[in-house]
């Protein structure tokens, strides 16, 4: 989990978000002439010679989220491994070692070329896997230019990229245009601005040339003239001057924000401490071991390359090719299912993931509005009802928005195509969002003149004094009103947004109509509209829930909608709290509420972002899905960020998984391919911390009381070799059914237990396969130490290779549980390989020689009582502690 964490970086943005917030401030209480001087421009603009050199100082108008790495920043960071440095200490020793004080014709680069074999397997593994990931991800960036419109002193009005916008240009804006820099507004009529994207209100404000009230009381989203790179123009029209470009932007300093180091996740933690753990075992028990060989046997130069020899096997080398493997195969594992994984750590978090926040739209529902009823105010069909409405849709010459385009589009499927010909639009009166209704008067082919509304209920319901019921007009009395509010109120609880829709004949012969004519209306009925659930929500969500994953829905929609959609897809609906109501409570009342409520409706950004904190601190594990620039800072927060390719930019940056298709069926399965990819990364440091924590004692009992080594430093380093690769395999394996059934999180505790418990048995069998090899055999004398070391050297190469097969299930390997066919191949490969060494020419060079045919009735029966044992130890460890992988 990921706790909040204001660093040296998190405050510089924050004083530089200040002094952004003061110098627009300053800004909007400043004249424009004085603005136009200090930057250097006029109310024509600047000359594109004039732009093109602002571009080139001021830099291209785009938000930096963070810098791109190079290739070779990718490979330096693999060399730069702990172990991979340990081992590249042991090369340079070794060189002194083998080469340069070594006797003359004895000379040996052998050792190190095996050691340098295994760092470059180990890094050249994990730059691949790690660059391609970054490859991957940068291929999401948008590749269509979005454009603006300025004004040019020598070429006059012109559309130009986004990115050429420079301090000083004078910008022109529309309904739907994005707002492309910070500006100051010069003129403007009827302007409404949404910016959700970046505070998080649902409504859009008004914006005017001048300043209303105090601004010094003010942030800068509430500044009258002042317009915030990265919102949108609702309605009316602008014409305003560019202040600051790029990460200079109010919208850039969120960026910057986004763009520090996220910290390290409780997994990269974890696998951090036991690295370290191992190391520090390594380098306690080495010196150990050369001293006891030395002051043993007398041969200090021996028992210090036996001691760098034992060094490279405690040394889990392949430990970061491991995770990163793994992390990589589930990269590329999600990205088949349509997933992009940016940051490869977040896979193992999808795996330990057991709370997720989502949003409602677009996620739970299609994102698409969608005309669901018209009534009149009865609550019975009446297609006079939608008639007016889609006639009150298709002329308004505003921006449409999806509520409109949904009228539209029933009138169409209901054959209104041709009403375009049987009426003439005379005048509007635009929506505002202080009266929300908007109207239309028309002229039909008999010259009979009608202004048709459509708006909120409420508002509405203050401009009729008439009622349309079974084609009669009747005053409108309270009683058909509540009945009126009683039916819409239904509606609401349905998740429909409602809108009525009226309208009058007589109205005055004239051309220009304003506000004051809608009075006195005849209401016909009302339009509920729903954007609903996807047809596999339900089927997702059930799906995570079996999983072990708690689905939570955080939205800044109302309660109504809300509750309907969650019934509908199977989240409870029985607790629903509201963003106020968060804003009341204090972080204790909080953190127990959120373990009870499935519903968190009306919340702002920040609110969002705390209530995933307090699931965090609750010891949660929380991923959070989310689209928009007020999503950034909750995707950060969150233990998975996850957002969509049609995303604002600053989301997907922030996120650490960009889903190609907004689908919780896609989460399902990247909670699965989690839990495997942690299973797998699990079963190698497990299987290493015990094999490791055996062979100390085993090394130990061996240079203690064996006159010679029990091998070579160089069969170690072959051994050690051979039981590295045949891990490789281990990110193909599977994992069994009921481990993928629940949230995996790690326990680095869990792992000191493990490594204590299973790995003193594996020594055991080392010291019964020396008493085997000094009594039975006779390998006792300096003489005969090659038979005593390639009679270990099979027994360990057999036992490390076959132990991964006993901890990677809670069942009986082979029997219950099977691993997957390309580990089951490595593993035989590896051990047919280890066995047929000392048989060969190689195996004479490295100072093995063939055993007799009887040992391998000792070695089988040795083998069998080692798998039996752990079998039996897993049983009872099982039983004690309830866990194993």
């Amino acid at each position: 989990m990921k706790k909040r964490n204001v660093n040296k970086n998190s405050e510089n943005t924050m004083k530089k978000a200040k002094e952004i917030n003061k110098n627009l401030q300053e800004i909007s209480l400043k004249d424009v002439n004085s603005i136009m001087k200090d930057l250097e421009t006029s109310s024509k603009g600047l000359t594109s010679l004039e732009a093109e050199n602002r571009l080139e100082f001021f830099g291209a108008n785009e938000i930096e989220y963070e810098r791109k790495n190079p290739w070779y920043i990718y490979l330096l960071k693999s060399f730069l491994d702990p172990f991979v440095l340990i081992l590249a200490v042991i090369v340079f020793v070794s060189y002194f070692t083998d080469i340069l004080f070594a006797a003359p014709g004895e000379e040996s680069w052998m050792t190190i070329l095996i050691i340098l074999t295994m760092i470059v397997i180990s890094v050249v593994l994990k730059f691949l896997q790690e660059y391609k990931s970054r490859i991957e991800a940068d291929k999401l960036k948008d590749l269509v230019p979005t454009t603006a419109t300025v004004l040019r002193k020598d070429t006059g009005r012109e559309e130009v990229i986004m990115s050429n916008i420079v301090p000083g240009d004078m910008v022109y804006l529309a309904a739907g245009d994005l707002i492309p820099a910070d500006l100051r507004i010069i003129s403007c009529k009827d302007l409404f601005i949404s910016q959700s994207s970046l505070t998080g209100e649902s409504e859009p404000v008004e914006k005017l040339p001048e300043n209303r009230g105090d601004i010094h009381e003010k942030g800068v989203s509430d500044l009258d003239n002042i317009l915030l790179m990265g919102t949108i123009v609702v309605s009316g029209s602008a014409t305003a001057i560019a202040l600051k470009t790029g990460n200079e932007t109010y919208f850039g300093t969120i960026a910057e924000s986004i763009s520090e180091d996220r910290g390290e996740t409780s997994f990269e933690k974890g696998v951090k401490s036991v690295s370290y753990l191992l190391i520090r075992f390594m380098l306690i028990m080495v010196p150990i071991v050369f001293l006891i060989n030395g002051i043993s046997k007398g041969d200090w130069l021996e028992a210090f390359l036996f001691a760098i020899s034992i060094a490279v096997g405690l040394t889990p080398e392949m430990l970061p090719t491991i995770v990163s493997t793994n992390l990589a195969k589930g990269a590329i594992s999600l990205s088949k299912r349509k997933t992009v994984v940016k940051r490869l750590s977040s896979i193992q978090n999808f795996g330990a993931m057991d709370v997720l926040c989502t949003d409602k739209t677009g996620t739970l529902t299609l994102d698409k509005i969608v005309l669901e009823k018209h009534l009149d105010v009865l609550g019975r069909e009446n297609d006079r009802v939608l008639r007016h409405a889609y006639l009150n849709s298709y002329y308004q010459t505003g921006l449409k928005n999806l509520l409109d385009l949904a009228v539209i589009d029933s009138g169409l499927e209901k054959g209104y195509e041709d009403l375009d010909k049987k009426y003439e639009k005379v005048d509007e009166i635009p929506f505002d969002f202080t009266r929300r209704r908007m109207s239309v008067v028309l002229r039909s082919e008999g010259s009979k003149r009608q202004l048709v509304t459509k708006g909120a209920v409420e508002e509405m319901l203050s401009i009729c004094s008439l009622v349309e019921i079974n084609g009669d007009v009747v005053p409108l009395t309270d009683e058909i009103i509540d009945k009126v509010m009683k039916t819409v109120n239904e509606m609401n609880n349905d998740g429909m947004r409602v809108l009525a829709i009226a309208q009058k004949n007589d109205i005055p012969d004239e051309d220009t109509f304003s506000v004051a004519d809608e009075k006195d209306m005849v209401l016909m009925g009302y339009i509920g509209f729903l954007d609903p659930p996807k047809d596999t929500a339900a089927e997702a969500i059930n799906a995570l829930q079996n999983h072990g994953v708690k689905v939570k829905v955080l939205t800044g929609d109302n309660e109504g909608v809300t509750k309907k959609v969650c019934k509908d897809v199977g989240i409870p609906i029985d607790n629903v709290v509201l963003g106020t109501d968060v804003e009341n409570m204090t972080d204790e009342k909080l953190s127990k509420v959120v373990e009870e409520t499935s519903i968190f409706a009306k919340l702002s950004p920040i609110q969002k972002e705390r209530v995933i904190s307090i699931l965090q601190d609750n010891g949660h594990t929380v991923g959070f899905l989310g689209d928009g620039i007020n999503d950034a800072q909750g995707l950060k927060q969150a233990d998975v960020g996850i957002s969509v390719d049609t995303a604002v930019d600053i989301a997907k940056e922030s996120a650490d998984i960009i889903l190609l298709e907004k689908d919780l069926n896609v989460l399902e399965q990247g909670v699965i391919e989690g839990r495997r990819v942690f299973g797998n990364i699990i079963k190698y440091i497990k299987m290493t911390a015990s094999s490791n924590f055996g062979n100390v004692f085993s090394v130990l009992v061996a240079s203690a009381f064996i006159p010679f080594l029990p091998m070579l430093p160089i069969q170690l380093l072959v051994q050690n070799l051979l039981y590295s690769i045949s891990q490789i395999a281990i990110p193909l394996d599977t994992m069994d059914e009921e481990y993928l059934a629940e949230p995996q999180q790690w326990n680095a505790n869990d792992i000191g237990k493990f490594m204590v418990c299973i790995g003193p048995i594996s020594s055991i069998f080392d010291i019964a396969t020396f008493w085997v090899m000094w009594n039975v055999f006779g390998a006792n004398t300096v003489d005969k130490a090659p038979l005593f070391q390639s009679g270990w050297f099979i027994v360990g190469i057999v036992s490390q290779t076959l132990i991964v097969h006993m901890i990677r299930t809670r069942k009986i390997p082979f029997i219950e549980s099977r691993a997957s066919t390309p580990l089951m191949v490595m593993t035989f490969v590896i051990i047919a390989i280890g066995i047929m060494i000392p048989f060969t020419g190689f195996g004479t060079y490295i100072g093995l020689v063939p055993l007799p045919a009887n040992y391998f009735f000792w070695f089988i029966g040795i083998i069998l009582a080692y798998s039996i044992l752990t079998q039996v130890a897993k049983n009872l460890y099982i039983k004690k502690f309830d866990s194993w992988m």
